[in-house]
């Protein structure tokens, strides 16, 4: 997935080739193809794999026996951070969702991909609704809002690296939390 990231950054989605990728990883072309159907289906896999891999990094560093508000701080400081650590990734999982479509003709990328991420923002805010630290909302349409929150930061980010990330996630969970947080 390594050779695959540096590829689509190096040459765009279009522009990247399994047979360079091949080269990157070291490992013969019909290796590749023992594994996946093609182009589409490698990329499909990395962006699976690479979403799932920030998704850990970013659960990994938060502690979660914290009130769901500091959590939600500290993950959207920890995502943003990924801009800062992480940076390739997020090119090539931006790039490819962008630019990968079923055979029908609709994007790749829908509802289902952040399927994961939406159970375990949902919980957390059923958390928060139950110490009651967060008002009473439907929870997936948060998740859906939040989600969304963090793919408009990465994107701004990405595109102004005069920004700092901290700074801007810190005003950004201000927003949010302003929203559902319960009245004191």
């Amino acid at each position: 997935m390594v050779a695959a990231i540096q590829e689509v950054v190096e040459q765009g989605y279009e522009g990247a080739t399994l047979t360079r990728i091949a080269a990157r990883a070291d490992v013969a072309k019909g290796l590749i193809w023992r594994y996946f159907t093609g182009k589409d289906d490698l990329m499909e896999a990395t962006a699976k794999v690479t979403m799932e891999t920030m998704r850990q990094r970013i659960v990994e560093t938060l502690d979660l026996g914290q009130p769901v508000p500091e959590i939600i701080r500290a993950a959207l400081g920890q995502a943003a951070a990924q801009i800062l650590t992480h940076g390739d990734e997020l090119i090539a999982l931006n790039r490819i969702v962008h630019n990968l479509y079923r055979p029908d003709g609709d994007e790749w990328v829908g509802a289902g991909f952040y399927e994961e991420s939406y159970r375990g923002q949902e919980e957390l805010f059923r958390r928060g609704q139950a110490e009651g630290s967060l008002r009473d909302f439907d929870t997936r349409v948060m998740a859906l809002t939040y989600q969304g929150s963090i793919d408009t930061m990465l994107a701004y980010l990405q595109d102004h690296p005069d920004v700092d990330p901290r700074e801007y996630a810190a005003k950004l969970a201000e927003i949010l939390l302003r929203g559902v947080q319960a009245a004191s």
